[in-house]
């Protein structure tokens, strides 16, 4: 019994390596991109969470020059 190649005309429409090979990376791409999402959403997060302790902080500075009281461990401006 001879192997002979694929009839004159046939189109082959997908290989069988690539069809098993699908479902194996779906789900991959599916995690690395809620991964990213997840690291995105955390620095974002975290830079606003940042930004607004140092808007914290440098109210209470401001309300402590007002009120004539120093930082704690600094002398006060007016004090010479």
């Amino acid at each position: 019994m001879t192997v002979t190649g694929p009839p004159p005309g046939t189109v082959w429409m997908a290989d069988h390596p690539l069809i098993l090979a699908v479902p194996a990376f779906v789900p991959a791409l599916i995690i690395a991109g809620v991964v990213g999402f997840i690291v995105v959403r955390d620095r974002r997060a975290e830079r606003a969470e940042n930004e607004e302790a140092a808007a914290q902080d440098d109210l209470a500075a401001a309300n402590d020059r007002e009120e004539g009281r120093g930082r704690p461990g600094k002398p006060d401006e007016g004090d010479s």
